[in-house]
């Protein structure tokens, strides 16, 4: 399975407009190869660079198996966002107090669709995972403020 963004590179710098120097919307991304028994996927995006520990920037889950593409600034009909560590749901994009970040966007294919609500966070999203995951990718990005 392959996750790809077509407005950054794996390992590339993530452009200004999906961060909290833009817009602040959802990069787009491409899906490749999901496994044909997945019955949903799920994405984390993180940042393990953070002061405190890994900050959570957006959770989603339910995603259509058949999905091919995200569209930047939108969420697959039917998935649900969970709460991130902005105190929201939803997309929170790159936005690190100093220095350089990673940025790790994880997908996973499941074989099951996963019962937890919007107010759910990543480490329920986690637990509700464990047995089910099928297939893994993971696109890295990095962004330093200006």
């Amino acid at each position: 399975m392959k996750l790809s963004c077509p407005a950054f590179q794996h390992e590339g710098m993530v452009p200004p407009q999906y961060t909290c120097d833009g817009m602040d919307v959802n990069p787009p991304f491409t899906i490749e190869g999901v496994p044909e028994q997945a019955r949903s996927l799920a994405l984390v995006v993180d940042d393990p660079d953070a002061p405190g520990g890994d900050w959570v920037h957006w959770t989603m889950w339910n995603i259509d198996p058949s999905t091919s593409r995200i569209e930047g600034n939108t969420v697959p009909v039917g998935a649900v966002e969970g709460m991130t560590d902005f105190g929201r749901s939803g997309w929170g994009g790159p936005c690190p107090p100093s220095g350089t970040h990673r940025y790790q966007f994880k997908l996973y294919a499941l074989d099951a669709m996963l019962s937890l609500g919007n107010t759910a966070k990543k480490r329920d999203l986690e637990e509700a995972m464990k047995g089910h995951v099928l297939a893994q990718a993971v696109l890295a990005g990095k962004y330093s403020r200006r």
